[in-house]
């Protein structure tokens, strides 16, 4: 048989290649193994971030939520409503994308998002509107008795799935600030009664838009704990797994948990507790000016004694060291502040304002001038027998409790004597406000966005409303009548101007300062930046970037560089 020589050199080149294939792969398997890898700590998905609270959730409904403001902060970070506020204070769409108020003023009509869901899954329409507020416009509606006056004058027209429409009887300029409140499922609670909303499951387990979602069948009364899962619709990419609220029933056992790294964020940081946190190791402290004030509300009803004396009031507030009582009681905690709008309000104008500075000569010079007289010998000024002994109401919190004992050491000073009313809970103070068992009340005030202040001041607010002190004057009241019946930031302005000249006059408050919060992350938390600290979704702004755990990855290590040259 004669051999093909062609074949047996094509053969002959196919062994060559193989072999030397065989060769080039055991040559980069050599170098691999010789390589070297190095161990590196890098991020890791995981973790459950624990932030304590004094106080505990009783609704976590927008629609039931004004009276506690531990539901507040939870519903905030559950709910939207068809507006809210910018950092600057200015409305801003949410569930809304846009919104058209009609020339007189009468109708606005807005155009909903048409790619927001609920956290099941379901869209969100305007029947969902309808349906919220006409809850609040059922007398038998179990939440402030405002809200149901107010949306009992409302006309509602559902146009389209994404368009409702709002018709007023008369112009309400403050309408706006209505629609900030959050937005109920109607496909959850279309059966629920205005009158059964109290006791419903869904106030317990909700389902909202908002950035986070509440796990079913929780019980933070009894568990003292709530945990909150990040919507993935708002962070798609997340390394936090869940957040989980704590509930404390007192500074002292929070500060505890703190301490011992059960924790590793404290809510709010009050100017009582602040040195003792500041002292803890490994904490961060984020501190800012809040949207609330601490004033002294005058009762000048028939109940009230001495103070509806105009003079009387003048007197107090002369005899007060307000920045004292900054320093040396709230820690520094605070910052200056006259009347009863804040200076992030377009109504702010300290100019009206008169600003009280110590001066115990004059506040002695008034009392005198009132037949407030001071025997010698004597503590205590009286009038015809009667002393001076005025009723402090405060809640009773180790911040109140401070302040009111450097108030009550200021005012011995010319002759007031003082005896506290302490109460325990926001409903014995409300209580007491609205039957005016005090003299002068020590509040903490968040006033509205909008600068309509006709709930807290008008004549009509002494009766149906919050009117506590009793302060009857016409024509501050037509001030603000005028000015929540009117459209348009320029026009109103001069309204309440007008209404702040009165209140500048009769003194019915007396502002102390404006409130400042601290809060406090432990170091633990990396990557961590705090937003606005009053507001929770502020908050929690850059929550994708925060996280617990590192893990460790084994990586080839990078080539000596003095190897390369």
């Amino acid at each position: 048989m004669k051999l093909n020589l062609r074949w047996q050199l094509l053969l002959a080149a196919l062994g060559f290649t193989l072999i030397g294939a065989l060769l080039s792969y055991q040559e980069q398997a050599q170098v691999q193994q010789a390589a070297t890898y190095c161990t590196v700590t890098e991020p890791a998905t995981g973790g459950v971030f624990v932030e304590g609270v004094v106080g505990a959730p009783r609704f976590l409904n927008p629609l039931l939520s004004d009276g506690n403001p531990v539901d507040q902060q939870l519903v905030s970070l559950i709910f939207d409503g068809l507006t809210q506020y910018d950092e600057n204070g200015r409305f801003a769409p949410a569930l809304a994308q846009s919104w058209q108020v009609s020339e007189d003023g009468l109708t606005i009509t807005f155009t909903l998002r048409d790619d927001v869901v609920w956290q099941d899954g379901e869209p969100v329409t305007a029947a969902d509107v309808a349906f919220t507020y006409g809850l609040m416009a059922d007398p038998a509606f179990p939440g402030p008795p405002t809200l149901t006056r107010l949306w009992q004058t409302i006309t509602i027209n559902v146009l389209d799935p994404y368009t409702i429409q709002f018709v007023l009887a008369e112009p309400y300029s403050p309408f706006l600030q209505a629609t900030t409140r959050g937005i109920l499922p109607a496909h959850r609670l279309q059966e629920v009664t205005a009158a059964a909303l109290l006791t419903h499951p869904f106030n317990q387990s909700p389902v909202g838009t908002g950035p986070f979602i509440v796990p079913a069948n929780q019980e933070p009364q009894r568990t003292g704990r709530l945990t909150l899962i990040p919507n993935p619709a708002n962070w798609p990419q997340i390394k936090i797994a869940n957040v989980e609220m704590r509930f404390f029933a007192d500074e002292v056992s929070l500060l505890a948990a703190y301490a011992t790294g059960e924790l590793h964020a404290l809510n709010a940081v009050s100017p009582m507790l602040l040195p003792q946190v500041a002292a803890l190791p490994a904490t961060r402290l984020f501190t800012a000016a809040v949207p609330r004030y601490t004033e002294l509300l005058f009762n000048l009803s028939e109940t009230g004694l001495a103070v509806p004396q105009l003079a009387v009031r003048r007197a107090l507030a002369y005899a007060l060291d307000r920045q004292q009582l900054v320093d040396d009681v709230l820690n520094g905690q605070a910052v200056p502040l006259e009347g009863p709008y804040l200076p992030t309000s377009w109504a702010y104008n300290p100019s009206l304002m008169t600003h009280y500075t110590p001066d115990l000569d004059a506040a002695q010079s008034l009392l005198d001038g009132a037949n407030w007289s001071l025997a010698a010998g004597q503590t205590v000024r009286q009038q015809e027998e009667v002393s001076l002994a005025l009723r402090l109401l405060l809640l009773d919190t180790p911040t109140n409790q401070a302040l009111a004992q450097a108030i009550t050491a200021q005012w011995n000073r010319v002759g007031v004597g003082v005896t506290p009313v302490v109460v325990t809970t926001l409903e014995e103070l409300r209580t007491a406000l609205a039957a005016r068992e005090f003299d002068v009340a020590l509040l903490h005030i968040t006033p509205p966005t909008d600068p309509d202040l006709y709930d807290f001041w008008s004549q009509e607010a002494i009766v149906r409303g919050n009117n506590y002190a009793g302060w009857n004057q016409r024509r501050a009241s037509e001030a603000l009548e005028s000015g929540r019946q009117t459209w348009g930031q320029v026009e109103r302005k001069p309204f309440y101007d007008a209404f702040l000249r009165r209140y500048n006059e009769d003194l019915p408050a007396l502002t102390l300062h404006q409130q400042v919060d601290t809060y406090a992350l432990s170091t633990a938390v990396y990557e961590a930046e705090i937003g606005r600290i009053d507001n929770p979704r502020d908050r929690y702004q850059t929550l994708a970037n925060w996280f617990l755990l590192y893990q460790d990855v084994q990586v080839l290590c990078p080539e000596d560089d003095n190897e390369l040259k």
